[in-house]
């Protein structure tokens, strides 16, 4: 008995991977993470201390070559760039294509798209309207994802509580067909899609669990619309929401998120190392202490 609780605890020892403390300044949140010439750039929300509510109304962007040094780029965008929405600078997304930079950004339940020649902007609004338009497809339009695909098509993902995805032309800022709905098990928001050898990763949040915590959880399938077989959860942050994005940096997969800081509207950027089981699956990140601390500068 002793022999098999020792091997128990071996094996969880090997399985899980430990988060890490925060690695951007407050307050930042819903990191959106590339790789782009040799450095990690990170496009996260920007919460404002003291604040009550995700009144974001600008947007950072984090560039370092060694995941310990982080420069902080100051402002690439905000809300006073753009015409047609006043509030909720929420969770964005970029994409490095045809030597220009493409910032997906939400506002107002809305999706719009900026352009800049330079990862770290300024951008310009692209199309001077959104993208995607409130109420135009039965979900809330926040939190976009773009994912390109080894073929070269473009697609942009988004939603809460229920998922859609639209396929974009090579000019970036034209969809290009319909907006689909996909069927994702446990789907809350925060959508964040990659991809291993031939295997889509969906990961994102979820309301499994304590309503007021949502958990990362993901789902797999074979091509860009699924279908996506459910895998389950891989972190816990202790918070009141969750955000996240994946990359592979010098042959390592990490996962950077966000947790709450002073309050759940004053949030800290976290990393980790991800792991992968021979099968596919992703080994759960374990949150063991508290992630609340400020950076070491």
């Amino acid at each position: 008995m002793k022999i098999m609780k020792l091997f128990l605890i071996v094996l969880f020892i090997t399985t899980v991977a430990y988060s890490q403390k925060q690695i951007l300044p407050d307050f930042q949140a819903d990191p959106s993470a590339h790789v782009w010439d040799g450095k990690i750039w990170i496009y996260p929300s920007h919460d404002m201390a003291g604040s009550e509510y995700w009144d974001m109304v600008d947007w950072h962007c984090f560039s370092s070559a060694d995941l310990v040094n982080w420069t902080d780029h100051g402002v690439i965008f905000n809300l006073n760039d753009i015409s047609w929405a006043k509030k909720w600078a929420w969770a964005p997304d970029c994409i490095k294509r045809n030597d220009k930079y493409y910032f997906y950004f939400p506002a107002e339940d809305q999706i719009g798209v900026a352009v800049s020649d330079k990862p770290e902007g300024p951008f310009k609004d692209a199309l001077g309207k959104p993208l995607i338009e409130k109420n135009e497809s039965e979900t809330r339009v926040i939190d976009p994802a773009i994912f390109i695909d080894d073929d070269e098509q473009v697609y942009l993902y988004f939603g809460q509580n229920s998922l859609r995805v639209v396929k974009l032309k090579d000019d970036m800022v034209t969809r290009n067909g319909d907006i689909v709905k996909l069927e994702v098990e446990n789907f809350h928001e925060g959508i964040w899609v990659h991809k291993t050898d031939s295997l889509y990763y969906l990961t994102y949040a979820s309301y499994k669990g304590d309503k007021v915590a949502n958990l990362l959880e993901y789902s797999t399938g074979k091509s860009p619309y699924g279908p996506f077989e459910y895998k389950g959860i891989i972190m816990d942050n202790r918070s009141r929401n969750i955000h996240h994005s994946i990359v592979k940096f010098s042959d390592q997969w990490y996962i950077f998120y966000h947790v709450q800081g002073p309050s759940p509207y004053e949030r800290r950027v976290c990393m980790a190392k991800l792991y992968y089981n021979p099968d596919g699956t992703i080994i759960p990140v374990s949150i063991t202490k508290s992630q609340s601390e400020p950076a070491s500068q």
